[in-house]
């Protein structure tokens, strides 16, 4: 779990305890996080998403209530995203 302001609000960061993920990813996602949006316009159960060009896309909640709370549910790399056509499901290509 860390702690950092944004705009003058705490928050805390933590990651769900079912994802496994390396120091130094986490460390990435901390620096992103702290450089990255402004987390006024988001609503206590509201999500977004993180395009990160070497994790993929990085999938964050956002908890309002008691404290400002963002959790990193999961991260989903680039050979697992799809595109759903008219017919089909395909490799999602970058």
């Amino acid at each position: 779990m860390y702690r950092f302001s944004i705009d003058g609000r705490d928050w805390i960061l933590r990651f769900s305890q079912y994802l496994e993920i390396e120091e130094k990813e986490r460390e990435s996602i901390i620096h992103s996080v702290i450089k990255g949006p402004k987390l006024k316009g988001f609503s206590h159960g509201d999500s977004f998403l993180l395009f990160d060009k070497e994790m993929g896309v990085i999938v964050f909640n956002i908890e309002k209530v008691p404290s400002s709370i963002l959790t990193v549910s999961t991260i989903v790399p680039k050979e697992k995203w799809f595109i759903k056509n008219e017919s089909s499901i395909d490799p999602y290509q970058v």
